[in-house]
């Protein structure tokens, strides 16, 4: 949503199980690539299940939250006595296999699902509510016209056209794979000045970065990684992970706790941390330890297990 000096950087130590990490995630996706090219090789057509979804309240966080990681979702909210939503769910449906998967139509029933359109504050239906890495970015209610619809979805693409990670499908693996391009001259200035011990102009370079490439997955896990670092290396691990056993209504203590066992490579339970922090919490504190958990979000690639988990868990504790 990467990134070490040995010796005073040894806290750059989680930095680098981060990195091991998305090379693992990336070796899998190549190996699932690989298998779904070998299944559509033996003369099966590639399915068009799975662009239009129905979804519950108990399949919302896995369906909508974790698939909006990687893909936007549309959701549709719906209900069978409601006349305009039978005007505007065919077009929905419709765009939806046009697009064959740039983005998915998640139908949720209002009916048989209170807890989402209650969760949403949905007023009216039918309601269309866009959501792309677990938040609703954008909306309209009302039976639109599809050539206003199809703007809306263009509109949106084109928006988060800069933070869609590239289709796998159809992209070469390992074997006989093109020759990868060679690295941006700023993240090895940022691979240098961490291995230097030198957060500040690995920071920069990451920066720097970003600004040409905003979708940069390697610099937003670089920059988020070097964030983690500073904010942790001046703090004493075994006395702020005391004061949080202490006092789990302190958010600040809570999320330095997370940020130390983060490093640690402890993911699974920083995640934990903040997610029963925000259980806890309220008001501008609860807000705060969300948004540290999203930036803690930051240091791994998207579709890091761990990640995937700790949304759902999120959901569960917003929704």
């Amino acid at each position: 949503m990467s990134p070490a000096d040995f010796t005073r950087p040894a806290s750059l130590q989680g930095a680098i199980d981060l990195g091991a990490r998305k090379q693992a995630l990336e070796a899998q996706a190549r190996r699932e690539t690989a298998a779904k090219q070998a299944a559509a090789g033996g003369g099966a057509t590639a399915p068009a299940a799975g662009v239009i979804i129905d979804v519950t309240d108990e399949t919302f966080a896995t369906e909508v939250i974790e698939r909006s990681m990687r893909t936007p979702v549309i959701l549709d909210l719906w209900a069978t006595w409601c006349e305009p939503c039978k005007q505007l769910s065919p077009i929905l449906e419709k765009l939806a296999a046009e697009a064959a998967g740039r983005w998915v139509l998640a139908k949720v029933d209002v009916d048989g699902s209170p807890q989402i359109s209650g969760a949403l504050q949905v007023q009216s239906i039918p309601t269309v509510l866009a959501v792309f890495q677990g938040q609703a970015v954008t909306g309209f209610q009302g039976a639109l016209p599809e050539a206003q619809v199809r703007q809306w979805l263009d509109q949106l693409m084109q928006a988060l056209a800069q933070y869609l990670p590239p289709v796998p499908e159809g992209a070469p693996d390992d074997q006989g794979a093109a020759p990868q391009p060679q690295a941006d001259p700023d993240l090895l200035a940022a691979e240098k000045a961490i291995e230097d011990g030198d957060l500040d102009a690995a920071a920069a370079a990451y920066e720097r970065l970003l600004a040409r490439s905003p979708a940069d997955e390697d610099a937003k896990i670089g920059l988020a990684g070097v964030g983690l670092v500073r904010r942790t290396q001046d703090l004493d691990a075994g006395d702020v992970l005391r004061r949080a056993a202490a006092d789990p209504a302190d958010v600040e203590v809570q999320t330095q706790a997370a940020d130390i066992e983060m490093l640690s490579g402890r993911v699974d339970e920083a995640f934990a941390r903040l997610i029963e922090t925000i259980r806890r919490a309220s008001g501008d504190q609860r807000d705060r330890a969300r948004r540290h958990l999203l930036g803690l979000f930051d240091t791994l690639p998207a579709g890091d297990p761990s990640v995937a988990k700790a949304r759902r868990g999120l959901a569960s504790v917003l929704f």
